[in-house]
């Protein structure tokens, strides 16, 4: 998007939807005196000079000019404007190609009509749907801005999970699940904070973390160090990697530092935590004289755009003799593309990565998000035959910095 042939074309798309969508607010305001037209005109097209001037801003200045959290919110509230707009195109694309279809028909089969009775009839925009589309648009518009409120609204979700195979001693065990942590997002520490309370409020006797500690850089961990160093439980807290934290999202090196160094640099970071991370690998989880099988891989995902680092055959190997086992892997797709079709003995994955899109409708009976067209698992719990997956929607964000309908999670798993 830095280049100029993308930054022109991302330009050029918002000002044709801008003048598309105009075309609505035109119609609307079609029996408005003469100054109230020329407010909402100025007040339009001043909103898409702003939204111009922003992306510009944006896109061609430092990091640290205007500060991380404007920069933020800033370009959240240019792109909600532009899929608000997008949604309001839908709509009046279905009332142009209405209007399409009718003009049609009109000249080919009433060729003799009278051009009088083709203009009195109106092959006219439907008020209703520009309404609707505007409407629409603005309830989407709306609803991400009421969305920065949510980021730091942490939602506990208690899961109770029964196994047969599951040992006497495990029964009960208190699993909290965290997952996509993304530090670099984070721009209220006091509220963050509030979240890791949230954690140990619960008393779990274990916790696991399922990779994105980071946006890319391990620097990004600098501030919240001794806020995430307060997650403790007598079983440990045991974490893996995420696609995120091999920092294929930015440019190397990055003051002075390489992008394998700061691989090491974050892994170093787990272990200041006092994080045991898994890294294709496997631990024995002791209660009580009975064991079971913990594994841990790096991000492993079934679409092609992310990298395939995790090794279920350096982590499966030994694990046999154990009758329960959990794995941690950040990315879901690896349940359907892997786990169930070659290690049918995994009872239980824990996963993250969607964040359920930060956004869509979850009520009693219901859950919908569009991240569900991308990946079948995204967001709760999962089971196919006596192997269960749980998808934790993130305890932070990225991108977009709220949540609308899908709010930030905390995991609290009771085995039984």
């Amino acid at each position: 998007m830095r280049t100029p042939l993308g930054v022109t074309i991302f330009i050029t798309i918002m000002l044709l939807l801008d003048t598309y969508v105009f075309q609505a607010v035109k119609s609307v305001s079609h029996s408005l005196s003469p100054k109230a037209k020329t407010i909402i005109y100025s007040v339009y097209w001043g909103l898409t000079a702003i939204a111009i001037v922003s992306f510009l801003l944006f896109v061609y200045t430092e990091q640290d000019f205007l500060g991380k959290k404007v920069r933020t919110y800033l370009f959240a509230t240019v792109i909600g404007l532009f899929l608000a707009k997008v949604t309001a195109v839908t709509f009046f694309l279905i009332d142009d190609i209405r209007r399409a279809i009718q003009w049609g028909y009109t000249k080919l089969f009433l060729p003799n009509k009278p051009v009088n009775d083709m203009v009195s009839e109106g092959i006219t925009r439907s008020a209703f749907l520009n309404w609707l589309g505007l409407a629409a648009g603005s309830t989407l518009f709306g609803s991400l801005l009421y969305g920065f409120s949510n980021k730091y609204n942490y939602d506990l979700k208690r899961l109770q999970l029964s196994f047969e195979n599951l040992p006497n001693s495990f029964k009960g065990l208190k699993i909290v699940h965290i997952s996509d942590i993304h530090s670099g997002s984070f721009t209220d520490k006091k509220a963050v904070l509030h979240g890791v309370e949230k954690i140990m409020s619960e008393k779990p006797d274990i916790i696991f973390f399922t990779g994105d500690l980071v946006n890319d850089r391990a620097i990004e961990m600098d501030d919240y160090m001794d806020v995430f160093s307060k997650l403790k439980a007598p079983m440990g807290v045991y974490s893996t990697l995420g696609n995120h934290d091999y920092g294929d999202y930015v440019t190397w090196p990055h003051n002075g530092v390489t992008k394998e160094q700061n691989l090491e640099n974050l892994k170093k970071v787990h272990a200041d935590l006092g994080w045991r991370l898994l890294m294709n690998e496997h631990v024995a989880l002791e209660k009580n004289g009975e064991h079971i099988a913990l594994l841990g891989i790096e991000n492993w995902g079934a679409k092609a755009r992310f990298p395939k680092h995790g090794r279920m055959d350096l982590a499966h190997p030994g694990t046999e003799k154990y009758p329960f086992k959990i794995l941690l892997s950040h990315d879901p797709s690896h349940w359907d593309a892997q786990v169930k079709k070659e290690y049918p003995d995994i009872d239980l994955m824990l996963s993250g990565h969607t964040h359920g899109m930060q956004f869509g409708i979850e009520i009693p009976g219901f859950k919908w998000s569009p991240v569900q067209y991308m990946y079948k698992q995204w967001a709760g719990i999962y089971t196919d035959g006596k192997q269960q997956l749980n998808v934790n929607r993130g305890f932070g964000f990225i991108g977009y910095p709220g949540r609308v309908g899908v709010l930030p999670e905390i995991s609290v798993i009771e085995l039984g």
